[in-house]
């Protein structure tokens, strides 16, 4: 397999797996997540894996 056909079949995965999202799920802004939150005052959620239990 040449790089040519790797990053072609790459990117043909890629612009499918985006094309699949938009078919199969509805845009709705105001519940996704923001990109950024520097500064917006949210909380950060969820767990961080290199934190160690008490």
């Amino acid at each position: 397999m040449t790089r040519t056909f790797t990053a072609s079949l790459a990117m043909l995965f890629i612009v499918g797996l985006v094309g699949f999202d938009l078919a199969t799920s509805e845009l709705n802004p105001y519940q996704a997540p923001a990109a950024f939150a520097l500064g917006s005052g949210t909380a950060a959620s969820g767990g961080f894996c290199g934190a160690l239990p008490n």
